[in-house]
């Protein structure tokens, strides 16, 4: 059983910036993306959270690749649409794919004794995944939302084109049970209002 999500559980947004629209930039020339239902399930997350009065946290990405649509001086580098924060939620800077590295994450989690984190967001296998792994590692009962994360096709050191819903898929099987508990965002925001008999808390196999 899961046990309704309370103060000490936060909602983690990761880069929900509209720079992750540039497909041809991530996915190549042929750019494609998985879940076009994530922003909307990001977006349920969202009001959920606020709705219940719990705290919401957001990364904000600014690459060291020089190229890169995810740069705070660009306009790609804004918060997409509907998905901004509000005044008094946490916004954590960083440069890297990890929220955790280089960040006042780990401590803002630790000033507000919240030790569940409620991940969903940017891309699947990269900061989400980086991300994840961390929290998981670091002690946080962590619950990664599958529905409302996307990512783009990824072109092999083979050549070989990657659709994006099985780097999605990969990356989430490969997270749960070891890093963390995978739930879509309906279970997320049922866990808002009560414990769920149905759900278990994912246990690791190392």
């Amino acid at each position: 059983m899961i046990k309704k999500f309370s103060i000490n559980s936060a909602l983690l947004l990761i880069d929900p910036q509209r720079g992750v629209d540039n497909l041809d930039y991530w996915g190549g020339a042929t750019g494609r993306r998985n879940n076009p239902d994530a922003e909307k399930n990001i977006k349920a997350l969202l009001e959920g959270w606020r709705a219940a009065n719990l705290p919401v946290i957001f990364t904000k990405h600014d690459s060291r690749e020089q190229n890169s649509p995810l740069k705070w001086a660009l306009e790609s580098g804004n918060f997409k649409s509907g998905l901004e924060p509000i005044e008094n939620e946490v916004i954590i800077w960083k440069d890297v794919n990890s929220g955790f590295i280089g960040t006042t994450l780990e401590l803002e989690l630790q000033r507000a004794q919240i030790h569940r984190l409620v991940i969903a967001g940017f891309f699947t296998n990269f900061c989400v995944e980086t991300t994840t792994r961390m929290a998981g590692n670091l002690g946080y009962d962590a619950y990664l939302v599958h529905d409302a994360c996307a990512t783009t096709n990824r072109i092999g050191p083979d050549g070989v084109d990657h659709d994006p819903d099985q780097v999605h898929q990969l990356s989430i099987a490969s997270l749960h049970g070891e890093f963390c508990t995978s739930i879509d965002h309906i279970q997320a925001l049922e866990l808002l209002h009560g414990d769920n008999a149905d759900l278990s808390r994912a246990q690791g196999n190392e």
